[in-house]
């Protein structure tokens, strides 16, 4: 799904969903509109891109104890993942690539750590061509993955 696990970067998270009002961790419960959504997540730590991987495990129903705000929605019935986009870089660059991701924002999502406004965007449509864009405008290239659960 993405180069080399051990490799670091930003990655994006498409999920498909019905409406929903899903708890989200300290965020409380929070509205969602049906269509997609992208997470955008940042892989500088030890094992890089490897943060892939348990992302799909949560989506499979592998993960007991929801971690991040991104938990939530994976472990939701209401939610499906439906692709991966991994970004190589070792610059911190998630934040500016939520910044030129077109959808509407969910308020305070996946951003605790940062002053983004949202690390959570809503699309009426698959996003897959915003995010390459997003990416190249950054001067990286997007590779994709279909994920199959």
């Amino acid at each position: 799904y993405c180069a080399s696990p051990m490799h670091s970067g930003v990655y994006c998270l498409v999920l498909e969903n019905t409406p929903c009002r899903e708890q989200v961790g300290a965020l409380g419960p929070v509205e969602f509109p049906g269509g997609f959504h992208v997470y955008v997540g940042s892989a500088l730590g030890p094992g890089g891109l490897s943060r892939v991987a348990r992302h799909i495990r949560c989506a499979r129903g592998g993960i007991a104890r929801p971690r991040w705000h991104i938990d939530y929605l994976l472990a939701s019935d209401a939610f499906v993942l439906r692709s991966v986009f991994c970004i190589p870089t070792e610059e911190r660059l998630e934040c500016r690539l939520a910044s030129l991701i077109p959808g509407r924002p969910v308020p305070g999502f996946g951003c605790s750590d940062c002053d983004c406004a949202s690390h959570l965007f809503s699309f009426s449509e698959h996003p897959r061509v915003h995010l390459a864009r997003a990416a190249s405008k950054l001067g990286l290239s997007a590779h994709s993955k279909t994920i199959k659960t």
